[in-house]
């Protein structure tokens, strides 16, 4: 089966880490959660602790086939200055494996030097940061260029999570049945239907409307 791998450190922001963990683990994508500290235990940039999966020295990652760095301050700080973090992406980049990242971590990839004449995105205030280091910024929600995929940040963290499960191709399993697919609604409109009711008659519906900004925009399949 594929497997993923995301990098958390103290201080990594809550909904761009969880929300690719939670979304691929439903699509039946093996990723671990792995701390860059001696400990599996990480707090996140609003201090909920946490358990990871593995800790990094005690992980290979030869079986991986994506690695994920998410954004948030100062975690972002501590994998770009993680060596053996460094390291990786960097074999990873020049085998051509896939490697992404969202927010404040595309600047780890264009500090590395992967994004000199890439197409790239990131959080609005590491624009310039990835530009000076040669990347064509874009304000898309997410870039895929060759092997690299960024986002932009928690607003888009769902988007983000998409390309990498839909790249993955899971087999069948019986998580992966919780989810048929993910839609995203190119004209958002303001739900019809109040979460309440939804709540009270979640059977009678062959699917899920998820609410984001108070505007309709994913329709999940189940």
């Amino acid at each position: 089966s594929k497997k993923a791998y995301i990098f958390l450190a103290d201080g990594f922001e809550d909904i761009e880490g969880l929300t690719v963990v939670d979304l691929l683990r439903r699509a039946g994508i093996d990723i671990k959660t792995v701390s860059i500290k001696e400990t599996t235990q990480i707090q996140t940039s609003h201090g909920i602790t946490m358990l990871t999966d593995t800790t990094f020295t005690e992980t290979s990652f030869t079986d991986a086939d994506i690695l994920v760095l998410p954004g948030g301050m100062p975690g972002t700080k501590y994998l770009a200055a993680y060596k053996p973090l460094t390291d990786l992406l960097t074999d990873f980049k020049q085998k051509g494996k896939k490697i992404a990242a969202i927010c404040a971590a595309p600047s780890v990839f264009s500090g590395l030097g992967f994004l000199k004449d890439k197409k790239a995105t990131s959080y609005p205030s590491f624009m310039e940061v990835i530009a000076k280091d040669g990347a064509q910024t874009s304000e898309d929600s997410v870039v895929t260029d060759g092997n690299i995929t960024t986002s932009r940040g928690l607003g888009t963290a769902i988007d983000f999570a998409l390309p990498s499960s839909n790249s993955l191709k899971a087999k069948k399993s019986r998580r992966n049945r919780r989810v048929h697919s993910i839609q995203t609604l190119k004209n958002p409109q303001k739900p019809c239907i109040s979460a309440n009711f939804l709540r009270k008659n979640t059977s009678t519906f062959s699917f899920f409307v998820l609410y984001c900004y108070n505007d309709c925009k994913y329709i999940i399949k189940l």
